[in-house]
């Protein structure tokens, strides 16, 4: 008998056509095209090539959709390229490790029990913004090492830290981020020897033998604060549909808890929370046979190379215990994501605890999230989605 299908926890794949082609594709983007590369060797050949599609543009401008109408401030080590880049993430490497230890994933651990508790005992609940938006930003407080309570300032701003219902580059609430990043930064600049959170980490910080600006420390700040919440949200919400959708996996892992790093990889390849990121073009350049002219945008397509039939058997299946799994969700090359460790620490953690406190998750009710790429149409996760959970 096929398995049964759950439409919920189903991502189709809108780019094989294009990828199977010639795998490049044109979209606008406020009137800086950008050419999207969507199979997985391009995409890791041209993220390994940072001499020719570097990072360190104008702010904002390799991300898809850009962001330079609303910050003129790097993020860093994110816009930035060698020799600057590999100085700025050695500042950070460390602290950005630190999920890997066993004290913070016990931590991790009782803040999910916590949240699982509220589930519970609340019975139905809207995922996103009642269980998915409130972990990221607790979690957050851990990676932060800042109190507890700043998470509920953070709840407030709601999924997206440059977008709304209203605007897709909103702004005003860009403006709410950076106005809260600077009371921090002149907080924590008053004893800076004794601070044990990341903004006094920074300040303590030598770059190049000089002290970290406070635009430098903002510009690592707001890549902490908005490159790993939509993400980490999306994460959490489809990690859920998927389980309720397939509870013979969550029963696999219950049985075999060594599986659930393996589930990691797997879930976040399969629905690719970030799209793609840009790059732009030092000289004229070929992606794919496709010429790109100097000081135009490629984007790397993560989830287009993390479903290419080369390199991935059963591409459009989530295969739990896959074993080779060589995604790109995470980014690839020198720019790789720095928050990785602990987005996979929390999905680790919530995977392994939903395995071993729940046993039935039913969707109730759910409204796609679905972005809009020229002729693509890719589900990135949901707008709403609601369960009952036992």
């Amino acid at each position: 008998m096929p398995a049964k299908k759950c439409p919920f926890s189903e991502f189709p794949d809108p780019f094989a056509k294009a990828r199977e082609a010639d795998g490049i594709r044109e979209i606008d983007d406020q009137g800086d095209p950008v050419k999207m590369v969507l199979g997985h060797r391009n995409v890791r050949k041209s993220a390994h090539d940072w001499k020719t599609f570097q990072s360190g543009a104008r702010p904002g401008r390799i991300v898809v959709p850009s962001e330079v109408n609303i910050r003129d401030i790097r993020q860093i080590p994110f816009e930035t390229d060698p020799p600057e880049h590999t100085e700025y993430r050695a500042l950070v490497e460390e602290w950005f490790r630190r999920p890997l230890g066993e004290d913070y994933e016990a931590a991790l651990a009782d803040l999910i029990d916590k949240e699982l508790d509220r589930a519970l005992t609340a019975g139905a609940m809207e995922v996103v913004h009642d269980f998915a938006l409130p972990l990221q930003s607790r979690a957050l407080t851990l990676l932060l090492n800042c109190p507890a309570e700043e998470a509920e300032r953070w709840i407030g701003w709601g999924t997206h830290v440059f977008r709304s219902d209203e605007d897709p580059l909103d702004g005003g609430k860009a403006n709410q981020l950076y106005d809260y990043l600077d009371e921090q930064i002149a907080r924590a600049a008053q004893d800076p020897t004794s601070g044990k959170d990341l903004y006094a980490h920074l300040l303590r910080a030598a770059y190049r033998g000089r002290k970290l600006t406070p635009e430098e420390i903002k510009g690592v700040m707001i890549l902490t604060f908005a490159g790993g919440r939509d993400t980490v949200i999306n994460a959490v919400t489809n990690t859920l549909a998927y389980f309720a959708g397939h509870p013979e996996d969550l029963k696999q892992i219950k049985e075999n808890p060594e599986l659930s790093a393996r589930a990691v990889e797997e879930l976040v390849r399969y629905f690719a929370p970030l799209t793609h990121m840009g790059r732009v073009a030092t000289a004229d350049a070929e992606v794919s046979g496709c010429p790109v002219a100097a000081d135009t945008r490629i984007s790397l397509c993560w989830a287009a190379a993390n479903r290419d039939p080369a390199v991935f058997e059963k591409p459009n299946e989530v295969i739990i215990d896959r074993k080779a799994n060589p995604h790109l969700s995470f980014g690839f090359g020198i720019h790789k994501c720095l928050g990785a460790a602990h987005a996979r620490q929390v999905l680790k953690v919530l995977i392994n605890a939903l395995a071993d406190r729940v046993k039935t998750i039913e969707v109730t009710d759910h409204d796609d999230n679905i972005e809009h790429w020229g002729d693509f149409d890719r589900k990135v996760g949901f707008h709403r989605l609601r369960v009952r959970m036992s």
